[in-house]
């Protein structure tokens, strides 16, 4: 019944939300009426606005550093990745399909994860494939569900790599380890509730967080459980859920209650707890407290956002809340450097001053499908600084390049398909997997 609830909101929440060469790539029946005016709850939506007192902050950032792997979802296990490297004009370099994308009743999870020259992914069947990160030829792909589950709608996980093992989580209740070279199972263990959420692996540890919100450690080299942490249930979550990060030998889980668990790595042991829940906004997809973006640790804090409408910044050590804003989203802030930059649930870029998370900037993007109705919202995924560009990918088959600077939007490309996970880099290349199921490689 979870299932259903979980994905009955889903929908739900989405009906009120809502190639080739490129060149210059980012250029009731009742009938009784009571008095007053009816003003729809969607419309009842804040505006952000920049901090008066941040007029003078100075935007400056680190350099652009290239990496040659994508471990996991988000990038390396604490998920700061900063800024990534890519060329001025990235063209198309290739596509290849990678199975079944996401429909009405199963969704991917999976984020592409990148490794030895290599990019692994998980379809909405839970088949994993790996491909020549260079020409995009398919090396070998496995049925990773168990066989009784396999026309299961929620078979649907994801996937990490340390070594030459990947790890993944099934919506089947299973975690798996496999062979990177060929595939080959290397062991399977089951748990109580299902997994959608991608695992995080560090220190030969592998962490994954349920949709009941248990956090589980496995061992990496057997799947020997060593240990549970159990957070407390909500009856409605959104469909999916936070791969947990890892820094420091502490792991930050973020629950669909909207807690955010900070955990000893080595026994699981409790070190503080935060709640990320706002109790102003009252859109019905604002209303649950779910923290459905993955969390950030850089350099001794924890960046988490929830969509409930706050974004908080969290010394790791102590669990002291350092600062607060009024920012509701789905997916991961991306900081770099001094600053932070999120997508909201409202379609607005934003640049904040992660040291005080004061805002500095923020761009509106397109909200609605049709404008003129407003029906059917825009899903906005990302953002990912590369190259001095913000990069943001929508449900309308597009990528748009934003100023991380001045939040002045740059260019626009279309995708071959509406696309709603954030591209990962590796070997400055971007990749970008859309829902159909294909994925592209821009270098």
């Amino acid at each position: 019944m979870r299932f259903v609830r979980a994905l009955s909101f889903v929908l739900v929440a989405a009906s009120l939300a809502g190639c080739s060469t490129i060149g210059d790539m980012f250029s009731s029946d009742n009938d009784e009426v009571l008095p007053g005016t009816r003003i729809s709850v969607l419309a009842l939506e804040r505006e952000l606005r920049p901090s008066i007192e941040t007029t003078d902050t100075r935007i400056v950032l680190p350099q652009p550093q290239d990496t040659a792997q994508w471990p996991g979802a988000g990038g390396l296990s604490h998920h700061a990745m900063h800024h990534m490297l890519i060329s001025d004009l990235p063209t198309r370099a290739w596509s290849a399909g990678i199975g079944e994308g996401s429909g009405l009743r199963n969704r991917m999870f999976a984020e592409p994860i990148i490794s030895g020259g290599r990019i692994y992914t998980m379809d909405a069947d839970a088949r994993v494939a790996a491909f020549d990160a260079k020409t995009g030829r398919r090396l070998w792909r496995i049925e990773a569900a168990p066989e009784k589950e396999e026309d299961n709608h929620f078979n649907g996980g994801a996937i990490a790599i340390e070594g030459d093992t990947i790890f993944a989580t099934l919506g089947a209740a299973e975690v798996l380890a496999m062979s990177a070279s060929d595939g080959k199972i290397l062991w399977r263990v089951t748990t109580e509730t299902p997994v959608r959420a991608a695992p995080a692996v560090s220190g030969g540890r592998v962490f994954v967080t349920t949709i009941e919100n248990q956090v589980i450690a496995f061992a990496a080299n057997n799947g020997e459980q060593l240990w549970t942490y159990a957070g407390a249930s909500t009856p409605t979550i959104l469909l999916g859920g936070s791969a947990p990060a890892v820094d420091g030998g502490v792991v930050v889980a973020a629950l669909s209650t909207g807690e955010l668990a900070a955990l000893r790595a080595d026994n699981g042991s409790l070190l503080w707890s935060e709640t990320v829940v706002a109790i102003r906004r009252t859109e019905a997809a604002a209303s649950l407290p779910d923290i459905a973006a993955r969390p950030v640790i850089d350099r001794g804090r924890v960046y988490a956002v929830g969509q409930s409408g706050l974004i908080v910044a969290i010394d790791l050590r102590t669990g002291n809340r350092l600062w607060e804003a009024p920012v509701a989203g789905i997916y991961q802030p991306w900081i770099a450097g001094d600053f932070l930059y999120t997508v909201t649930i409202d379609a607005e870029a934003v640049c904040m001053d992660a040291r005080s998370g004061r805002i500095l900037w923020v761009t509106q993007l397109r909200a609605w499908e049709d404008e003129n109705d407003r029906e059917d919202r825009v899903i906005w995924a990302g953002p990912v600084l590369a190259s001095d560009r913000l990069i943001l990918v929508n449900s309308l088959s597009e990528a748009i390049s934003i100023s991380p600077y001045s939040g002045e939007v740059m260019g626009q490309i279309d995708l071959p398909a509406s696309t709603t996970m954030a591209p990962v880099f590796a070997d400055a290349t971007m990749y970008v997997l859309d829902d159909d199921g294909d994925l592209t490689a821009y270098r």
